[in-house]
């Protein structure tokens, strides 16, 4: 509040009811007078004179809206926090995807190909059998049961389709083979010829059948 000379009581609370009305006062001090306001009677109503004194400049003075202020006191006191990465996170996810990567990968690899076409060759008489089967285009034969040929001889493969002429598919090793043979159909017949080590000389069966079976669809 602004320093006075000494004045009476009455005058001392008009000057103070008149900055009160002009906004003078400190913060400390405005909340001094209104709580007074609401327990003095005779100081209100010089708070309300020195109001209708001053109401005049009022007209000087263009009406301004209140700013909004409830938005930037809210920011100021719950500011928000930015968001941040976090590398765990990234971590998981990204180890998730190598996971599953990896389980894929090794499903492919620990899941055989559907196959296309098999056959079973076996013979007419004895123990001897072949399992064959062909995936994407590529044929695998297994001797599954009976005994390899001797020294002196070998198992040769064969396919036959309709009335072609044998073709020979070379010859089968003890532990199987898997050739390429693209194109085959079901109904054709695969057999096995015992014939000399390293297969017929003339490129047709010479020996006798062995195993023979059909190719069936899968």
């Amino acid at each position: 509040m602004s320093t006075l000379p000494d004045l009476p009581e009455d005058d001392e609370d008009d000057v103070l009811a008149a900055e009160y009305v002009l906004g003078a006062l400190e913060m400390a001090e405005r909340y001094v007078v209104e709580t007074r306001l609401r327990n003095d009677s005779g100081f209100a109503a010089r708070v309300a004179i020195w109001e209708d004194r001053l109401s005049g400049l009022n007209e000087a003075y263009a009406p301004a809206p209140l700013p909004d202020l409830l938005p930037k006191i809210e920011a100021r006191l719950f500011p928000t926090q930015p968001r941040k990465r976090i590398w765990w996170a990234d971590l998981r996810l990204w180890g998730g995807v190598v996971v599953a990567s990896a389980a894929l990968v090794a499903y492919l690899a620990l899941t055989p190909p559907k196959p296309e076409l098999t056959a079973t060759l076996a013979a007419d008489q004895g123990t001897l059998q072949f399992a064959a089967v062909i995936t994407h285009g590529h044929l695998t034969i297994t001797r599954v049961a009976g005994d390899k040929p001797d020294a002196a001889h070998s198992h040769e493969l064969w396919i036959i389709a309709g009335n072609d002429p044998p073709v020979s598919l070379g010859v089968i090793p003890a532990d199987g083979e898997t050739i390429s043979l693209p194109g085959a159909a079901a109904g054709a017949v695969l057999a096995v010829t015992l014939e000399p080590p390293g297969g017929s000389p003339s490129g047709k069966p010479t020996g006798p059948i062995v195993a023979k079976g059909a190719l069936v669809k899968v």
